[in-house]
């Protein structure tokens, strides 16, 4: 072999060698996680049941988290940063940023948490849900009434009712709970009950909250049902402050608000719900379709009510009330 062949074949070779080693080195699995605002403890949930599952991050996956942060006209812009990193999966916290997804990918499977994803178009049918989307359906609109009931039996001196609600994406579609299938056996709860329904305050960025709070002590409200929202979720503390400094006693859609100093909370548990979200996540990178996939709604219900919080509002829970409680906070 001449010189030249030489340093030709040991030139290609030294080119080859690192070539081939990245060609055997695993593609980084992306994970896409598109939500209202950052929340430690989802995020947290989720990957303790991956790993759980055997997928550990920085090993096996990397998760590109994208936030709205009160703009939820900037979810479509963030979907698309997403799919433009080519992430393996995308889980979407909430409706509005479920529906931007969905909006810009056809392909890329989509697993979400969302109130009715069947009426809002995200699926066929729970069972069936026979499209790139699917995901955990929290259905509690018809929890209401009994969120009311819980409220008077924890303050019995609460004759007036408003409603926390999210109407982030009011321009396009119209969610006042007034509008909603479940209104009527709300009316007739709180009729029974002897509660007058007065104001619903609406939000539509964080920073609404304060207003929405003082909107609510003006009209001498009573006490104050936070309906189910990702946005709210993602501002737990500064609901809860806002209804210590006004003294209304709330009730909420999950524990997480009751942890963080709310009164109560009745409905599904988000540990379980973002759990369930890994599941979906472990299926489907495994090779699994979003459309074989049933949606799952959560079964399991939770009383948790604060006595420390109650004792700050000069409430005295009824022991009835506290022995059907899943968890008392002391």
């Amino acid at each position: 072999m001449d010189r030249r062949a030489f340093i030709g074949n040991l030139t290609g070779g030294l080119l080859a060698a690192p070539l081939a080693a990245e060609a055997q080195r695993p593609r980084t699995i992306r994970v896409g996680w598109l939500a209202p605002d950052s929340r430690p403890d989802a995020l947290k949930w989720c990957q303790e049941a991956l790993k759980e599952l055997g997928w550990v991050e920085g090993s096996h996956f990397a998760i590109e988290q994208r936030y709205a942060r009160g703009g939820a006209e900037r979810y479509a812009e963030l979907a698309s940063d997403l799919l433009h990193l080519k992430v393996d999966v995308l889980v979407t916290d909430g409706s509005p940023a479920t529906k931007a997804a969905q909006g810009v990918t056809t392909t890329t499977p989509i697993i979400f948490i969302s109130g009715n994803p069947v009426a809002q178009g995200f699926v066929t049918s729970l069972s069936s849900p026979g499209g790139n989307l699917t995901g955990v359906a929290i259905i509690t609109g018809d929890l209401n009434p009994k969120r009311i009931q819980l409220l008077k039996e924890a303050a019995p001196s609460v004759t007036r009712l408003a409603f926390l609600e999210d109407q982030s994406t009011r321009g396009s579609a119209p969610n006042d709970i007034r509008l909603g299938e479940n209104w009527q056996s709300i009316e007739a709860a709180a009729r029974h009950l002897g509660i007058q329904l007065t104001e619903v305050l609406p939000v539509r960025k964080p920073d609404d909250m304060a207003g929405a709070f003082a909107l609510a002590a003006k009209q001498r409200t009573g006490g104050v049902l936070v309906l189910a929202s990702a946005l709210f979720s993602s501002q737990t503390q500064r609901i809860v402050s806002l209804a210590a400094r006004r003294r209304l006693p709330a009730i909420y859609e999950h524990e997480g608000f009751v942890e963080a100093g709310g009164l109560m909370s009745y409905g599904p548990s988000h540990r379980d719900i973002f759990r369930l979200i890994a599941g979906y996540v472990d299926k489907i990178l495994k090779g699994a379709k979003p459309a074989d996939l049933p949606v799952e709604e959560p079964t399991k219900l939770k009383l948790v009510i604060n006595l420390k919080t109650a004792r700050a509002l000069g409430l005295t829970i009824p022991q009835s009330l506290l022995q059907r409680a899943d968890q008392v906070i002391e």
